[in-house]
């Protein structure tokens, strides 16, 4: 691990899901499923959001038809932020958020909240398919 330096943990042509943490294990489960409904997705490990890293994001951007971050928190200010930073003033691209929406956190259970917040592996697809219609 290189700090500022994503992994491309697999290449695809459709879209490239940037996630962070635990939900890099939710974008892999959801490639399978993004897989059958031929739909060939990028997964990128973005483990760490400053610095940001802008090339990954961009060659990305460039060689997909459009980017969804995953990320178990916040999608304000967050891994989400960040990309969407870079995208509008680098190349402009669809985009969809997986995370948290704007609403106070609460304790519990990992994989319940995780289902509360729409930040699952079937979530990412949804948001996937949506976006690219």
């Amino acid at each position: 691990i290189k700090l500022g330096k994503a992994n491309i943990l697999r290449e695809g042509k459709d879209v490239a899901i940037i996630a962070t943490g635990i939900m890099v294990n939710e974008a892999i489960i959801a490639v399978e499923q993004l897989k059958e409904k031929g739909i060939d997705a990028m997964v990128i490990d973005m483990h760490t959001i400053k610095p940001i890293d802008e090339e990954a994001i961009l060659s990305a951007a460039k060689k997909t038809k459009a980017i969804v971050t995953a990320e178990e928190h916040s999608i304000i200010g967050g891994l989400g932020s960040a990309v969407a930073e870079v995208l509008a003033q680098k190349y402009p691209t669809k985009m969809a958020f997986v995370g948290q929406e704007d609403t106070y956190g609460e304790s519990g259970k990992p994989e319940d909240l995780k289902k509360k917040y729409k930040m699952t592996a079937d979530d990412i697809v949804k948001k996937t398919v949506n976006l690219l219609g």
